[in-house]
Parts: C-alpha cells; sequence; structure tokens
C-alpha cells in the first residue's frame, strides 16, 4: 500500500518496483497524479481521497485491503525481491507480532538507515516469541502490520497527523499485548524524494514529539519535551505552537502507559554505551 500527494516523478520510479496487488491512496494530489497511475500502472487500485488526510490515510488501505498482512510504503520506497513473502512467513509463524520492522537501505549507495541502526540494538528486553529485537517503533514505509492488530489498535490518528505518526500507535500495539520486531533480513529501499523542506520537517517532527507526549507520556515528560522545544530555534518554536493548538484534540484523546511501558519507552531516551 503506498501513500502520496503530489509526487507522480517518485512514482514512475518507484510504482513499477512493487509487487501487486497495490493499493495507491492519493492525499488530494493536484498535479495530475491519479490519471497518471491510471494510465501508466493500470493494475494498481487507485483511490482519490480528495483532500489531504496525511497518515490516517492508510487507514482506509488497511480496511480495503483483503490480506492478513499489510506492507506499507511511500512513494519513494519500495520493498527489495522477496520481501514481501519473507515478511509473511516470519508473521505466519509469530501469531504476536503486530509491526514487522524491516531493514531500510537509503538511496542509491543503499546506506542503512540510523533508525534500524537503533532498532537493531534495542535495550528492550528479549522476547522469545518474537523473531528479532523487540522495538517501540517503526518506520512506516519500511513496516508490515498485522491487518486485524492495526485496526483493533486504531491505526494511525489525525491529532499528530503525519511525520512521527508511528510512535502512538506503537506504544498502543505494545499496551494491547502485541509485540513489534526488528526483522534484519526483511529490506526494503528508501529514495528520499529530492521535493522536502528540512525546516518544515524539523517543525513537524518537534510539533509531533510533543502531541505523542501528550497522548500518552507521563506529565513531567511532557513538559521536558516542551521546554526543550521552546528553547530550541526557530523551526522547533514553530512547532511547539503548532502543538499548542493542536493540545485540545490530544487531551480528549490522552491515555498515560502504564508504569511498566513508561520504564520500556524512557530506556530508549538513555545514553548508550
Amino acid at each position: 500500500m503506498v501513500v502520496t500527494r503530489n509526487r507522480r516523478r517518485d512514482l514512475e520510479r518507484s510504482l513499477p518496483r512493487h509487487e501487486s496487488p497495490v493499493i495507491l491512496l492519493d492525499n488530494g494530489s493536484t498535479d495530475g497524479t491519479p490519471a497518471l497511475v491510471r494510465r501508466r500502472f493500470p493494475h494498481i487500485q487507485v483511490v482519490e481521497l480528495g483532500r489531504n488526510l496525511g497518515a490516517p490515510a492508510r487507514n482506509l488501505g488497511v480496511r480495503l485491503a483483503r490480506t492478513p498482512y499489510v506492507a506499507f510504503a511511500d512513494d519513494d520506497s519500495w520493498w527489495a525481491d522477496g520481501a514481501l513473502r519473507r515478511a509473511a512467513d516470519v508473521l505466519d509463524a509469530h501469531p504476536r507480532l503486530a509491526v514487522l520492522a524491516a531493514r531500510m537501505l537509503v538511496g542509491p549507495e543503499e546506506r542503512l538507515d540510523p533508525i534500524c541502526m537503533d532498532m537493531a540494538a534495542s535495550p528492550l528486553a528479549a522476547e522469545p516469541d518474537l523473531p528479532g529485537p523487540a522495538v517501540l517503533g517503526f518506520l512506516a514505509c519500511g513496516a508490515v502490520v498485522r491487518r486485524k492488530m492495526y485496526l483493533a489498535a486504531g491505526g494511525f490518528d489525525d491529532v499528530v497527523f503525519f511525520f512521527g505518526e508511528e510512535e502512538r500507535l506503537a506504544l498502543d500495539l505494545a499496551a494491547a499485548g502485541w509485540g513489534l520486531a526488528y526483522v534484519e533480513d526483511v529490506v526494503a529501499h528508501h529514495h528520499p524524494s529530492p521535493s522536502r523542506d528540512a525546516r518544515g520537517r524539523l517543525a513537524l517532527a518537534t510539533r509531533n514529539a510533543v502531541l505523542n507526549a501528550v497522548l500518552r507520556r507521563p506529565w513531567p515528560v511532557v513538559a521536558r519535551v516542551m521546554l526543550t522545544a521552546a528553547r530550541g530555534g526557530p523551526a522547533e518554536r514553530r512547532g511547539l505552537r503548532d502543538a499548542l493548538r493542536r493540545l485540545p484534540r490530544a487531551l480528549t484523546r490522552r491515555r498515560v502507559l502504564s508504569p511498566s511501558l513508561e520504564a520500556a519507552r524512557r530506556s530508549l531516551e538513555l545514553p548508550r554505551s
């Protein structure tokens, strides 16, 4: 499943690399993306959403899927040959696994994404019924989810909307007793689109760090995250202001983690030797 918005050039490169079936969710593109995909890739199911739903667009795609597992991709990412067959085998063999986080290779030089390095070295306790290191996060463009569990946890939400949307879902899946694991031999490729606004993404990252904290973390953690943003540069302060505008909605959905899960989440913030 692919979510896109105004990235037709990236799709022309990535879509030929996808295995069928593929659902493409278009978040209100104005560059002719749906028409292009229907003309060039008639085997792909195109769903025009008419507006930008952000990450929650994936929820509709998961509901439309008819398979027990759903692989996510962005318009600038794709799965390696055989990766999805391997992912299905792993999920079949590990029934508690709700999210399989793949190894993500970035750019033509295929650098390992630093987030994957962190997941491979996860400090969380090993869980014998999982196929790799236990994690409390993942990269949405390189993850395969168990459809039933994803929907039961509510999928992605419109408070965070986009960028960093994985954290709240990962925590809720773990709170429900489901497993998330990094599986190194399932591989995805990510060639980041050149049409990216670095300062805008930093503001988004800051906004959503605050919102994720409000949604699930204790108040001292929320205060620390907000203070860090307030002491940052213009982009971080902009992100904090944007978060405050969304605060009422976040508060209505606030549900603090159990002490044991909060301790696990906090362990990910500790310096590593």
